[in-house]
C-alpha cells in the first residue's frame, strides 16, 4: 500500500487543490481530490487480467466547479432533499436555501461539495478530509466539526469511508458520497445487475421529496430483491418513476447489507455495506452528455449511484428515523463498498 500526493490545480477562489492516491499490492488504486473530498476515481480489478475505474470524475477542478453532478463529492450537511427548503428544531423554524424547485437539495447552494477540505495521510491505506462547517452555514444551526476517511481495504479489493461529526449546539446532520459507479467502464449502467437488501422504499411526492409514506417494494419495479438488470423495469407505466424520472428513491433497510451491482462485461461485483438505514438509488436521470476524465461519455443514465444516508427528508416526516445530532453527541458511520471478479 501506498498514498501519492499531486497537484490537481486551482479553484475560481484561488485555493490549490491536490489530489491523494492510494493504491494497494494488487495494483488497485483509489484517487480523492480534497475540493468536496472527492473520489475522482477507483481502478479495481477485471475478468480480463486489467483495471477498470468504475466511477465518474473529471480532470479538472474548474468541470468539478461549472457542473452540478455532485460527481464522487461528500455531501452535506444534510444530503438528498429536505421538503419545502426548511425545518422546525425545539420549536423554531429554518428556512434553507431553495436551490431544487422549492426543496432544499445536498446542503444548499454552496454544500460540502464546493469546500476545498483539510486532508493528511493517516497510514499508508487511508486518507481523511476535515473542516469546520461554522453556524449559519447554509442556515443550519452549530459549529460542525468533521472528517471523512478514505480507506482502501487490506487484503481484498474495496474502499471504506467512515464519517466523523460533533457539533456545539443540536443540528441535524445527513452524510454520504455522491459517487457515479459504472462497473462495465463503458456507459451502460442500465445493463448491469442489481440487488438491493429491502422490503420497502419511501415513496414520493411533488418534488421528488418523500410523500411520507413507506410502501412494500413487493409487486412494483421496486423490487430488487432479486438481482435484475437495473433498467428493466424504469420505462414501466408506474406513477414513481414518473416522479423521479426514473430512479431516485430512499430504500429502506434492515441489516448492513445494502445492494450489490455486478457487469457481466467486467466480470466486476460492488458490494456495499453500512450502518445507515437507507440507502438511495440514482440511475442518472439527470445526467447531461458530458467528456470526463479519459475523454469518457457521460450521458443520461449512464452510471448508478447507491449513497447510504439518513432517509430523506427526515425531521419532517414522524417516523423517520431522526436525523438530529444533539451537542456534544459524536457521529460515527461507515460504509464499505468491496469488489470481487466473477
Amino acid at each position: 500500500m501506498s498514498v501519492t500526493v499531486r497537484p490537481f490545480g486551482f479553484t475560481k477562489r484561488g485555493e490549490e487543490v491536490k489530489a491523494y492516491t492510494i493504491t494497494d499490492a494488487a495494483g488497485a488504486s483509489c484517487t480523492l481530490l480534497d475540493y468536496g473530498a472527492t473520489v475522482q476515481a477507483l481502478c479495481v480489478p477485471n475478468k480480463n487480467g486489467g483495471l477498470t475505474d468504475v466511477v465518474l470524475g473529471f480532470e479538472s477542478v474548474a468541470e468539478y466547479e461549472d457542473t452540478d453532478f455532485f460527481l464522487g463529492a461528500t455531501i452535506g450537511r444534510f444530503a438528498n432533499r429536505v421538503g419545502g427548503a426548511r425545518f422546525e428544531l425545539h420549536g423554531k423554524e429554518y428556512r434553507l436555501a431553495d436551490n431544487d424547485g422549492g426543496n432544499c437539495l445536498h446542503g444548499g447552494r454552496r454544500g460540502f461539495d464546493r469546500y476545498v477540505w483539510q486532508a493528511e495521510t493517516v497510514d499508508e491505506y487511508a486518507v481523511r478530509f476535515s473542516r469546520l462547517s461554522p453556524d449559519g452555514e447554509e442556515n443550519f444551526p452549530g459549529n460542525l466539526e468533521l472528517s471523512v476517511t478514505f480507506r482502501m481495504l487490506s487484503g481484498k479489493t474495496g474502499l471504506s469511508i467512515t464519517y466523523e461529526a460533533v457539533s456545539d449546539a443540536d443540528t441535524i446532520v445527513n452524510l454520504t458520497n455522491h459517487s457515479y459507479f459504472d462497473l462495465s467502464g463503458c456507459g451502460r449502467a442500465m445493463e448491469q445487475t442489481l440487488c438491493i437488501h429491502a422490503d420497502r422504499y419511501l415513496e414520493l411526492g411533488a418534488g421528488v421529496v418523500p410523500s411520507g409514506t413507506v410502501a412494500e417494494v413487493a409487486g412494483t419495479p421496486f423490487d430488487f430483491r432479486r438481482e435484475k438488470p437495473v433498467g428493466r423495469d424504469i420505462g414501466a407505466d408506474f406513477e414513481q418513476l414518473r416522479l423521479g424520472g426514473g430512479y431516485d428513491h430512499n430504500f429502506c433497510l434492515g441489516g448492513m447489507d445494502a445492494a450489490s451491482l455486478a457487469s457481466a462485461e467486467t466480470g466486476i461485483r460492488m458490494a456495499v455495506c453500512t450502518d445507515m438505514p437507507g440507502v438511495q438509488l440514482y440511475s442518472g436521470n439527470f445526467l447531461k452528455d458530458t467528456r470526463g476524465k479519459g475523454g469518457a461519455e457521460f450521458h443520461k443514465r449512464g452510471a448508478v449511484c447507491l449513497e447510504t444516508q439518513l432517509w430523506p427528508d427526515a425531521m419532517n416526516h414522524w417516523g423517520f428515523p431522526s436525523p438530529v445530532l444533539h451537542k456534544g453527541e459524536k457521529l460515527t458511520s461507515t460504509t464499505v463498498y468491496s469488489f470481487t471478479v466473477e
